[in-house]
């Protein structure tokens, strides 16, 4: 099989789909592999790294897009790559169709199959996704602290205080991997951290783990009205894989919070947690709202490209190398958990909750 990969255009992605040594597993299997220039500049890699490993580097990404038969990539593609999709090309990446109808209905209309990182399953888990959301769930606490700062727009508040000052109160809602991993981060800053999801299990295995140093509330409306008026930092990390998130924090919410208040929306890419979310970029990562601090970056892990182009590859290697070994069909049989990967084929839509959000099914 012909596999490329091509340097990511959303503005501050600085990860790329594939390190020298995935390139070195795909030409030992057989298969060739060609590279834009400078893909992976940003995460570390040199051109001269690539090539020795076996990749021909392409100057043009165009060539990239038009010569082969799966290109890899990390983030869902932005409308000036709409044009490289068509009918036999298989783009294995990060897809996120639940937040785009545009994106969606130009794989349909293009005939790409799309098999999206973060619909993959391996027993209940989401083995793509997890290690990008391992990540987020880390940077959203040390992001949450800066904004916090008063010169940030925030409301002045230390994360962990000091003798004699009370700590920051910490609000993540959502007790999956993204939540667990802020968690973690908060405890260790000394954050007054509360923890809030609809699944007891989880929420008594994080009340035995981390006993009173955090709080553990069951999510409901009334309980999550109460949190967010006491609130310093609000981490939104809500996920029901390939739908929509929730709007767990709406408009109405805010008059009642802190001004200065920091919220994080790690579920942007997902549509968003938060009723007033909308996606910002690295480079200009928040705004204010009725004098909440949001914080919506749509691509977090890309601000730590060596770690995360690391970790995501890490996990993506595998699958893409029995996509190109045997075909998706045969991939897919081989292992199960790689079926619901696919989201796009024959230009129709194949994940259910997508195709009902967009009328499709």
């Amino acid at each position: 099989m012909k596999i490329g990969c091509v340097k990511e255009i959303k503005a501050q992605e600085y990860r790329v789909g594939v390190t020298p040594d995935n390139v070195k597993e795909y030409c030992k299997h057989g298969h060739s592999f060609m590279i834009e220039s400078g893909a992976g500049i940003d995460s570390g890699y040199s051109d001269e790294d690539y090539r020795k490993c076996g990749a021909q580097i392409i100057d043009q990404c165009k060539d990239v897009w038009a010569d082969a038969d799966m290109v890899i990539k990390v983030k869902e593609p932005l409308e000036s790559e709409y044009q490289y999709l068509r009918k036999g090309l298989i783009l294995f990446t990060y897809l996120h169709l639940a937040a785009s109808e545009e994106l969606t209905m130009a794989m349909l209309n293009s005939g790409t199959t799309g098999i999206a990182y973060e619909t993959i399953v391996d027993q209940n888990s989401l083995p793509c996704l997890r290690p990008m959301s391992e990540i987020a769930g880390r940077l959203s606490i040390q992001e949450g602290a800066k904004y916090l700062e008063r010169p940030m727009g925030g409301s002045g508040v230390l994360l962990g205080g000091v003798p004699g000052v009370p700590a920051a109160k910490v609000l993540i809602l959502g007790a999956g991997t993204v939540g667990m991993n802020a968690l973690k981060i908060a405890v260790g800053f000394g954050a007054d951290a509360t923890i809030m999801d609809i699944d007891i299990n989880k929420l008594t295995y994080l009340d035995d783990i981390y006993g009173n140093k955090i709080h553990t509330l069951y999510s409901t409306e009334a309980n999550v009205e109460k949190a967010l008026r006491d609130a310093d930092l609000v981490i939104g990390s809500v996920l029901i894989p390939g739908a929509a998130a929730p709007k767990m924090v709406k408009r109405s919410h805010l008059k009642t919070m802190k001004p200065g208040t920091v919220m994080v929306d790690v579920a942007i890419d997902q549509g968003g947690c938060f009723e007033t979310s909308k996606v910002t970029y690295h480079q200009d990562p928040v705004y204010t709202v009725d004098g909440i601090v949001h914080y919506c970056v749509g691509n977090m892990p890309g601000a730590v490209p060596f770690t995360s182009t690391l970790a995501l590859t890490n996990s993506t290697l595998r699958y893409g190398l029995a996509i190109a070994d045997f075909g998706y069909e045969e991939a897919a049989k081989k292992i199960p958990g790689l079926a619901p990967g696919l989201n796009t084929c024959h230009s129709k839509c194949v994940n259910t909750k997508v195709a009902q959000l967009f009328g499709l099914a």
